[in-house]
């Protein structure tokens, strides 16, 4: 089993910057794409941003230019650097995640609980 554990979330003013974390624990052999996803009271999640295993990044046009993700595959931890942060980035965001359980199976998709990131002056 994998669990992922998110924080860094919290209330932050219009303009300003927040960063997020997602570690992996558990039993898996591998980490593969990991990745943000967002819901905001009201909508559907949607995606933010991923990263896979050897960096290859993607974006939501929504926050490109002011969001950024990266990880570290020895700490099995993405992150969000979120900067220029708008009122309509409030949402709790939820970590996602690949993973391998061990060789002799397919890699299955894992979310953590969410954080709550609240943009507001």
């Amino acid at each position: 089993q994998v669990q992922l554990v998110e924080s860094g979330g919290g209330l932050v003013q219009p303009g300003g910057s927040l960063r997020l974390s997602c570690a992996a624990s558990g039993s898996f052999f591998s980490i593969g794409t990991m990745g943000w996803y967002r819901q905001a009271p009201g909508k559907q999640r949607e995606l933010v941003a991923t990263i896979t295993s050897g960096g290859r990044t993607n974006y939501a046009d929504s926050v490109k230019g002011r969001f950024a993700i990266s990880r570290d595959n020895a700490k099995n931890t993405v992150y969000l650097q979120m900067n220029s942060l708008k009122p309509e980035d409030t949402a709790v965001y939820y970590c996602d995640a690949d993973a391998l359980p061990n060789l002799s199976s397919d890699y299955k998709n894992y979310w953590g609980q969410g954080t709550r990131v609240t943009v507001s002056s």
